[in-house]
């Protein structure tokens, strides 16, 4: 029933509702849900606040978010973490913009799992560094990495980096261990180091796929930086609050060199509310993987009933890449949103043939957008 609800957004200034304002075109785009928080989250911060103090608080000091951090990861993925390999950041954002800096020099190369998310897409050249696109195959109905074409890449001196996305966003694949073990030996063999943003890591729907942290693969030796964060799957994004996970003490130290003076410390919210998440909110996590998987077989089997559109089963996150391909369009973003639906365009992600769809919303929304499309 919580899921159900629908939640008037527009007076909160909320981005997703924004961009369409005064246009009747329902928001399918940015990455966050229309769940209300879990209670326990709100109860923390209601607390928090009540307080009265907002002072500094350096991250690393707060023992209670840190231990949750451990705890959660341990409990999730077997992977046990020492805190001091915890770095905080004000979003996985920031925090591969960092790992550019701290690991290549102006010039260098960054492979780029594609399509990706535009941020993401974006950073190399933010810093000065040169794109290299790792692109994405359909093997058996599944989306995964080229893996011919990133070891063909990876051989050049001049690629430092390669940062992907897993769960994959937007394909929505999870990576096998067998697919992360390959990717070890590629890099490792080409001295590239690997940033693996796992923002998406809590939200697997198929439940024969299981989450691998990068950090966790012993080939690495604690070298690859891992990136996590409860702002996707609690719905808290709007609080600015992630991790990096770096075991490897000189990686770290060049981390946090390269965010000195740039990156602020993630707020003092933020850390109570992702110590809330993880500690006290694993009922609320489930029921929510119990209600995404209800949206995305509807969605799958809705997609799958409409000429010229495909979708690919995601394995994980609450987005959905359709294929537009068979609609014979220019400018497939126009006719979605013709038609009253706002998505991602994926000329954003990498492929204009494509639109992501954010089924993170209560059911009667996404019944509602497929009555659109279908009109």
């Amino acid at each position: 029933m919580q899921f159900d609800k629908i939640i008037d957004r527009t007076p909160t200034y909320a981005l997703k509702w924004a961009k369409y304002k005064d246009r009747n075109i329902l928001p399918m785009w940015i990455a966050d849900t229309e769940f209300r928080c879990a209670e326990p989250i709100l109860d923390a911060l209601k607390e928090r606040t009540e307080h009265g103090l907002m002072g500094y608080t350096l991250p690393a000091d707060h023992v209670t978010a840190n231990q949750a951090v451990v705890d959660w990861l341990a409990r999730q993925y077997d992977w046990h973490i020492k805190t001091d390999w915890i770095v905080w950041t004000p979003g996985v954002v920031p925090a591969f913009n960092v790992a550019c800096k701290a690991l290549c020099q102006p010039g260098d190369k960054v492979l780029i799992q594609t399509p990706n998310y535009p941020p993401l897409i974006a950073a190399p050249k933010l810093n000065n560094l040169i794109k290299v696109d790792i692109g994405t195959v359909e093997v058996e109905g599944r989306w995964t990495i080229d893996f011919d074409e990133l070891e063909k890449q990876a051989a050049d001196p001049k690629c430092k980096l390669f940062i992907i996305c897993n769960p994959m966003n937007p394909v929505g694949s999870v990576l096998s261990a067998e697919e992360l073990q390959r990717i070890a030996e590629i890099c490792l063999s080409n001295n590239v180091m690997l940033c693996s943003d796992e923002i998406h890591c809590d939200i697997i729907l198929d439940e024969d796929a299981k989450h691998l942290p990068a950090g966790k693969l012993a080939d690495f030796k604690g070298q690859a930086i891992t990136l996590m964060a409860a702002s996707k799957t609690f719905n808290v994004a709007g609080l600015g609050t992630s991790f990096a996970i770096i075991e490897d003490a000189a990686i770290r130290h060049k981390f946090n060199s390269a965010a000195k003076g740039i990156v602020p410390w993630v707020t003092v919210l933020g850390l109570t509310a992702t110590q809330a998440a993880f500690t006290q909110c694993d009922n609320w996590h489930q029921e929510l993987l119990t209600y995404l998987r209800g949206n995305r077989d509807y969605l799958v089997a809705e997609i799958a009933s409409i000429d010229g559109l495909q979708l690919l089963t995601p394995q994980a996150t609450f987005l959905a890449w359709i294929d537009a391909s068979g609609l014979g369009l220019d400018n497939p973003q126009k006719y979605f949103e013709d038609k009253g639906i706002g998505p991602s365009p994926g000329i954003d992600f990498g492929d204009k043939n494509f639109v992501r769809i954010n089924f993170g919303c209560p059911r009667s929304q996404l019944e509602q957008a497929i009555a659109l499309l279908k009109a």
